[in-house]
């Protein structure tokens, strides 16, 4: 299993157009080979931004670089961008390659 993440710094009184442009996307995920789950994550506030993070889970590290260089990719982020600011830099990216998983025995945790 591999996780990608990336980690927005969210300006802060531009939550609520970030959180609509992503939620209103058409991510393209659940057509993609080796695709598991995707959650979307808000996090702490601080002075000056809204943590983010998109978190999204691939049978193997294979299949999250074939959706990198996909068709579905390249759509679910054309419209991506803002008229106006929305993060504090550019997203920082985070890929981990799990060791170990422990599931519940009951569906959905």
């Amino acid at each position: 299993m591999f996780i990608a993440m990336n980690r927005f710094k969210v300006v802060k009184g531009a939550e609520a157009d970030f959180e609509e442009l992503w939620l209103k996307r058409d991510t393209h995920l659940k057509e993609t080979p080796g695709f598991v789950e995707f959650h979307l994550l808000r996090g702490p506030e601080r002075e000056d931004h809204v943590l983010y993070c998109s978190h999204s889970v691939w049978r193997t590290y294979q299949d999250f670089e074939a959706w990198t260089k996909s068709e579905q990719f390249r759509k679910s982020h054309s419209g991506a961008k803002s008229s106006k600011p929305l993060y504090l830099g550019p997203p920082d990216f985070e890929g981990f390659h799990a060791l170990q998983t422990v599931s519940s025995a009951v569906a959905g945790g």
